[in-house]
């Protein structure tokens, strides 16, 4: 079975898996007990946060562990709105979002906030000046994605971020970073980002663990409360195995960055110029998108059906993003972009990682053909 999912959750480094075990064996203890034991629980924590914020390019105080991006997403939208909503109650994202951030946006919605949902192009990009037209001295939090997790497709942070700010200094910029750190470049600095939020086991690293970059100077009203970890923005005690672990990923990714992009994007390249010339499919994803992500429907055919045949050829590929998959409804994602329902229902993701190779692409074309012409000839006999 070849596996093209790294998008919902990538094999974790060998490094990574040693350095968790080492961790979990000899250091145990609390980070927050006084004594010995724990103090050196806490320095291994101390040091992962600035191996983040190296990685990052930005301070060691500004990096908050949580559980994974879905928390740290929550953590910065809902956590933002409820810390400054004295500022005002409007809070600007786009249709694109991950259900983490879209769906929190939703729930402040029934508790009084107003949320601007900004559709993309066709293309699946959002104009930034869209985004700052929306923009109001009332405006909390602007969220946009890095990439999108299903089509791949990059957002200009840098235009954002410069005509958001022009509009309103104090509206904070939060990114969901998820499926961009490793894979393009990062620059919270020029971004004017204040909130970044990235997850452990997209990077090679362990699940559970997630990293919320909060500006210094930004405060977010807790959404866990009960100790005082994490500088006050998350309770709990640190899950010290995993936050080590997941620093080393961070940091394996971010220097490994430029070698996958080289490598992976003429795979990405081939891959999709192969999906354009097989008439029964339409592709989603675009060439100046992320370099890992590509994503085709199959018109009045269902994702799961081609998913699952697929699956039988010997390719693990995904409907849509993990967190949504097994959901019957079309994709929010394709609808946003203006392609239609059966086109929205039709939909795989494929997503590479860096052990792939040409071998390996050829494999999946071949798979792709064999899994059309099947289908195309089911469908016919069901005629």
């Amino acid at each position: 079975m070849l596996y093209w999912d790294y998008a919902a959750a990538a094999p974790p480094y060998e490094e990574v898996v040693q350095t968790m075990e080492q961790v979990m064996r000899k250091h145990f203890a609390n980070p927050s007990s006084l004594h010995r034991a724990g103090e050196e629980a806490d320095r291994l924590v101390k040091r992962a946060r600035e191996v983040c914020a190296a990685a990052l390019g930005v301070l060691p105080q500004e990096i908050v562990f949580t559980s994974g991006a879905t928390e740290s997403n929550n953590l910065a939208v809902k956590g933002a709105a409820l810390q400054y909503q004295s500022r005002g109650r409007h809070i600007v994202t786009t249709e694109l979002e991950h259900p983490s951030v879209y769906e929190s946006c939703l729930q402040l919605q029934k508790l009084g906030w107003e949320i601007s949902f900004i559709a993309p192009d066709s293309q699946g990009v959002v104009e930034p000046s869209r985004i700052a037209a929306a923009v109001r001295a009332d405006t909390v939090l602007v969220s946009v994605m890095h990439v999108n997790n299903e089509i791949g497709t990059v957002q200009p942070l840098r235009e954002i971020g410069r005509q958001v700010k022009a509009v309103n200094r104090r509206t904070l910029f939060h990114v969901d970073g998820v499926q961009g750190y490793g894979k393009l470049e990062v620059e919270l600095r020029d971004w004017q980002a204040d909130l970044y939020s990235l997850s452990a086991h997209k990077l090679r690293g362990p699940r559970g663990t997630g990293i919320l970059y909060v500006r210094e100077g930004v405060t977010l009203f807790p959404i866990l409360t009960g100790g005082s970890q994490e500088r006050g923005h998350r309770a709990g005690t640190e899950n010290v195995p995993n936050i080590v672990a997941s620093a080393k990923a961070v940091r394996m990714s971010g220097e490994r960055r430029q070698e996958f992009t080289t490598r992976i994007r003429p795979l990405k390249t081939r891959l999709e110029n192969y999906i354009s010339r097989i008439p029964e499919l339409v592709l989603n994803s675009s060439g100046d998108g992320a370099p890992h992500i590509v994503h085709f429907s199959y018109p009045g055919m269902k994702g799961e059906v081609m998913a699952r045949r697929l699956e039988e050829l010997g390719m693990a590929v995904a409907t849509r993003s993990a967190c949504s998959s097994r959901l019957a409804e079309p994709s929010r994602i394709l609808l946003s972009m203006g392609r239609d329902t059966a086109a929205a229902l039709g939909g795989i993701r494929i997503s590479l990682g860096d052990g792939h190779t040409e071998q390996d692409i050829i494999q999946l074309e071949q798979a792709l053909l064999a899994a059309v012409q099947s289908l195309k000839i089911a469908e016919g006999g069901m005629k």
